[in-house]
């Protein structure tokens, strides 16, 4: 089920969203308790509030957020070893302590198919990148309403904003799209979504905040100097 929540959460409180139990509950919860919920970690707080997501990858990426900046505001995160005919990005407001967009997210069209396989930092390889990246400014290009990522992680993603690859609406993101193809459509290595979403989505982490793409390989699990953190080092890599 695809969640655009941030204008919403009032009517998940009242309960008029099905299936917005969960979400009613922790917003109830804080309001009335505020301090209830203070001395979660971070972990569970992502698993809390993207119970379909899987509990490994939102580790992983609370782990390397608070390696990158523990006191960051919002975060994204794709999981791309989901398909991409289901929604497999996730977007938090940490200081609120709320999912704000449940989506789907295309992978680029050197990568596979219905399902990514191959990543890579390089240009013209049309494939996505995995890891940490921080967010930059909006501009306006040649898929409309764009979001600048600057990648964090050495050999891994950090020729991002040379290669433009940036977060855009396409119409190729859709329902309709899944129901003709079985599948999404394919960027040049952009994580693209749906046009609905495009405009609150990137508004919601534009400018210093954060994205954490994941793929289960091996050699970046292994070698991540944000999954295996000296929090130091971590910070002195982000502010590069």
């Amino acid at each position: 089920m695809l969640r655009s929540i941030l204008p919403a959460w009032l009517l998940c409180a009242a309960g008029l969203i099905p299936g917005a139990s969960a979400l009613a509950d922790t917003t109830l919860a804080q309001a009335l308790h505020p301090r209830v919920l203070e001395g979660e970690r971070l972990e569970q707080t992502l698993t809390r509030l993207a119970p379909d997501a899987s509990r490994e990858v939102l580790a992983l990426a609370a782990s390397a957020l608070s390696c990158a900046d523990p006191d960051a505001e919002r975060l994204a995160v794709i999981d791309y070893s989901l398909p991409s005919s289901e929604p497999r990005l996730w977007v938090f407001d940490l200081q609120r302590k709320a999912l704000l967009f449940e989506e789907l997210v295309s992978h680029g069209r050197g990568s596979g198919d219905a399902l990514a396989s191959r990543f890579s930092n390089t240009p013209e390889s049309h494939q996505s990148s995995l890891g940490l990246f921080r967010t930059m400014n909006t501009y306006y290009g040649r898929n409309g309403y764009s979001l600048r990522l600057e990648g964090l992680e050495p050999g891994v993603n950090h020729l991002a904003y040379e290669r433009a690859i940036v977060m855009h609406g396409a119409d190729y993101v859709s329902e309709s799209f899944i129901e003709q193809t079985g599948r999404l459509g394919r960027s040049l290595g952009c994580p693209a979504v749906r046009q609905e979403v495009t405009y609150p989505l990137i508004d919601s982490l534009k400018e210093e905040q954060y994205l954490f793409a994941y793929y289960p390989d091996p050699e970046w699990l292994a070698s991540s100097a944000y999954l295996d953190c000296d929090r130091d080092q971590g910070q002195q890599l982000a502010m590069q």
